[in-house]
């Protein structure tokens, strides 16, 4: 049994000093985390994130990678490699990365996830969403955790421990974990590879290391660069720097180590990638449009939205887009993105600190090869997102699965707090509480805008216009389990409604009625997102006139155009909802005597 003396030591110094340290850090790390949900929790905002999660719970049912939200683009993809019929069977999801719904749908077998809201009281929070949002922020814990052992590695515990503060209180990385999206899985499988490549640098450097356990690490490497590229098809990009570490970094193999992260990464992308291309001839499904889309030829969401968007016939081909459109599309959102996001990289202005250290040259081999591997990263993914760059980075700015960048802010910080503390050390400061005073001003102007999140007033967590839990499910319940909606927020139908839901096609005339001929579209669902825009400019003269005339018409004129199939239209809501349908759904059945 121990002396007293002993266990006093340990707890200044031992094993209970850390234990004590690690139990106030995730104490804190509750305490933030509770606050945060009851000040700034909001419901999905990001189409991406209730796409995600309704592919997740039909997967969680054991429904495979199938979708209720339909794009007119992917029925195209589907009759060309299969024939006709992609419409009234079960649809296929070629629009998600496979890794996070897989992560959803693992948590929505193990935790009570109630789908249904009641109908006679108004609920604010749906629950899926706050289960998922705690999910995403015990990644985030594990962000942390792993940032930390990271910085303890590279540097001492001062720069370790000052670099979870700063992400700790960043608002940018808070507001992703109540978002549904993937960044934080993304981060954590990034933070997994850079310490792996950390160690492996180590190792080969000073010799310690076998062929080998070199070879096993390389493979690895690529295996953890395919987890990224399932997460997010963009981060598939990423295996370059990583076979240009191993390459160069750790020469006594030549060129294999590179060769061997290559191998580890196909095997982990290369089923998945077979998948896609035998349901619908590409290789990344509808995503691997996003270089065409927001183009001059296709603006908006017009590609997804076309039920022949390889109609050669037209201007409307994608087979048309060449290098020169693309590469106009590069020059336009990169310097944008130059401008704008690399500067407050990871919604922090510490990352201004790695961007001054990158002229400071280091002794520690392993920081100036890791940093060198985080430039490459960063020079990879603002190139992938300038390209890639859609319709969705408007719809929530920052807060968006095409922000790439903010993958890498637990290495940005890392790096800028270690070239913060390095400059610290060599001022003069005051012998009693000088320094204490600059950490602490350093930690306030980093956490300063998460400080005014939690000090403001508590936001409703609805995020409406335009969605509305309740109404949506309502909305949906009207319809029989084969019957089809059509709507301007087919995701939000999807994953709250449970209801195959086709997105407005660009054109209304012919699209409405090519769905219709493949199965009867019972209900169009029209909201803010189409009505509440510049009836003239957006609706009436934009590049979906023929549904600004359509709105216009029903919203001002209150008319249903001739010939169109939906005539009973449910008044609530109106004019920022409009639904319309068949026949009067929204009306009990009265049973005949």
């Amino acid at each position: 049994m121990p002396t007293l003396q002993e266990m006093i030591h340990s707890f200044e110094e031992g094993a209970g000093a850390r234990a004590v340290k690690w139990f106030g850090f995730t104490f804190v790390f509750v305490a933030l985390a509770v606050a945060y949900d009851l000040r700034a929790y909001r419901n999905f905002s990001n189409p991406e994130a209730m796409d995600a999660a309704q592919v997740a719970r039909n997967l969680s049912e054991g429904q495979g990678f199938t979708t209720h939200f339909i794009r007119p683009a992917s029925l195209h993809f589907l009759a060309q490699k299969s024939g006709p019929g992609a419409l009234t069977n079960t649809h296929p999801d070629l629009a998600n990365a496979p890794l996070w719904p897989v992560v959803l749908s693992g948590a929505m077998r193990v935790a009570p996830f109630d789908y249904r809201l009641p109908a006679g009281e108004t609920v604010r929070t749906f629950q899926p969403e706050l289960l998922i949002a705690i999910l995403n922020q015990g990644l985030f814990l594990v962000v942390l955790l792993l940032a930390w052992r990271l910085a303890r590695s590279l540097y001492d515990p001062f720069v370790a421990w000052l670099s979870v503060a700063v992400l700790l209180g960043t608002d940018l990385l808070w507001r992703f974990s109540i978002s549904g999206l993937s960044t934080l899985l993304g981060m954590v499988l990034f933070l997994l590879l850079a310490q792996l490549l950390v160690a492996a640098e180590r190792g080969g450097q000073e010799g310690g290391w076998g062929a080998a356990r070199l070879y096993l690490t390389a493979l690895l490497a690529g295996v953890l660069a395919g987890a990224l590229g399932l997460t997010r098809y963009a981060l598939a990009g990423l295996v370059l720097p990583v076979m240009f570490f191993f390459n160069f970094f750790i020469p006594t193999r030549g060129l294999s180590l590179g060769f061997a992260a290559l191998i580890g990464f196909s095997v982990v992308m290369t089923p998945w990638l077979a998948r896609n291309h035998a349901l619908s001839g590409r290789l990344f499904g509808t995503a691997g449009m996003a270089a065409q889309q927001a183009t001059d030829r296709f603006p908006g969401d017009r590609l997804e939205r076309l039920l022949n968007p390889e109609n050669d016939l037209t201007h409307e081909d994608l087979r048309q887009v060449g290098l020169g459109e693309m590469w106009s599309k590069l020059g336009d959102n990169l310097p944008t993105l130059l401008q704008s996001e690399l500067p407050r990289l990871g919604g922090s202005w510490v990352g201004a600190f790695f961007l001054v250290g990158v002229l400071v040259p280091f002794r520690n081999p392993s920081l100036s090869r890791l940093r060198l591997f985080t430039l490459m990263c960063l020079v990879v993914l603002l190139a992938f997102q300038a390209l890639g760059r859609t319709h969705l980075s408007k719809v929530v700015p920052d807060v968006n699965s095409e922000n790439l960048l903010v993958l890498l802010a637990p290495l940005i910080f890392i790096f800028g707090t270690g070239m913060f503390v390095l400059l610290f050390e060599q001022l003069e400061l005051p012998p009693f509480g000088g320094r204490g005073i600059v950490i602490g001003v350093f930690l306030v102007v980093a956490a300063g805008p998460l400080c005014f999140t939690l000090a403001g007033t508590p936001r409703s967590p609805m995020a409406y216009p335009p969605y509305h839990p309740q109404i949506i499910q309502e909305r949906a319940s009207w319809l029989g389990e084969r019957e089809l909606m059509m709507s301007d927020m087919p995701w939000a139908v999807a994953w709250y409604g449970r209801c195959d839901c086709v997105w407005l096609p660009s054109n209304v005339a012919e699209g409405f009625a090519a769905v219709n001929r493949q199965r009867p579209v019972n209900a169009l669902y029209l909201t803010a997102i189409t009505l509440d825009q510049r009836l003239v400019s957006e609706l009436l003269e934009g590049d979906d006139r023929v549904w600004g005339d359509f709105a216009a018409n029903a919203v001002v004129k209150r008319e249903i155009p001739d010939g169109f199939p939906l005539k009973f239209a449910f008044a609530e809501g109106f004019p920022y909802q409009l639904f319309l349908s068949d026949r009067e759904r929204w009306k009990p059945v009265v049973p005949k005597m």
